[in-house]
């Protein structure tokens, strides 16, 4: 964690009020969608997009640019508006599209703050579970309001493993990830965010990822770092905006540290 804060906690507490319900309003227009006929459309990167990511990141949009018209967005599904504003709101209305049009509840929305590009505020939101986990600087991350706090596991060959499919690793990247696999107490797929909420409230011991975008992880930051938790690139650097897409999320330094020894195969 930051150990000079950004922001003012008068003033977190204020975005995080914010964010709550700005992750309240949308629940609905998800839930509504979910498990009921929809169209669904392939972006240029070959994703699927539907109606109801669009309707919740336009209704996020509206909210934002209502409270606070200085701040910037990037968001998944409209881009960036306000790129050199000095805070930023990253979306990702419907993070698990494909969990989604599939019947799966295990999607969520994410929400994050950025200060100069660093995210200092995230929240993980999953409406059909009531479920929803928030981290800011300095301060615990929590579920449903009750602190939440990773489970401490050390060691690798004790670790339960996630990620949200092999798909989405290829290459070196695969092997090094089937490696990890290979090591690790036991692996499971699917989750998307969810994974790394349950990371967060000791259920997880370690996720890692390929292919993601900042709006895929820049809310996960805060909640996995304020439950004592570790997240980095592949290389171990810290996740940005610029980032490659390949994130490591783990219980303990120590077992990002193991991780990282077996996942260096792919990034050397």
């Amino acid at each position: 964690m930051q150990t000079s804060l950004p922001l003012s906690a008068t003033q977190l507490a204020a975005y995080s009020s914010f964010a709550h319900t700005l992750a309240d309003r949308v629940r609905p227009l998800s839930r509504k969608w979910f498990r009921h006929p929809l169209a669904v459309d392939t972006k240029a990167d070959d994703s699927p997009v539907t109606q109801a990511d669009r309707e919740v990141e336009a209704a996020l949009r509206e909210a934002i640019a209502r409270d606070y018209p200085d701040h910037g967005i990037f968001g998944e599904e409209f881009g960036v508006s306000h790129a050199e504003a000095e805070l930023m709101w990253s979306l990702d209305p419907i993070d698990g599209t494909r969990a989604f049009i599939s019947g799966n509840p295990l999607w969520g929305t994410l929400l994050a703050l950025l200060h100069k590009g660093k995210p200092v505020l995230g929240l993980i939101d999953i409406p059909m579970l009531d479920e929803r986990w928030v981290g800011a600087a300095g301060v615990p991350a929590s579920l449903n309001g009750e602190a939440c706090r990773v489970s401490g596991c050390s060691e690798l060959r004790q670790a339960i493993l996630y990620a949200t499919s092999p798909d989405i690793f290829a290459g070196a990247e695969l092997a090094a990830f089937d490696a990890l696999a290979q090591a690790a107490r036991m692996r499971r797929f699917g989750g998307d965010c969810y994974s790394y909420g349950l990371l967060a409230s000791g259920h997880v011991d370690l996720v890692v990822e390929a292919g993601l975008q900042p709006y895929d992880y820049l809310a996960l930051m805060p909640v996995i770092e304020g439950a004592g938790g570790v997240i980095t690139d592949w290389s171990g650097q810290p996740l940005g905006l610029e980032s490659q897409g390949r994130v490591v999320a783990a219980a303990t330094p120590q077992l990002h540290r193991q991780a990282m020894r077996v996942l260096g195969a792919a990034v050397t």
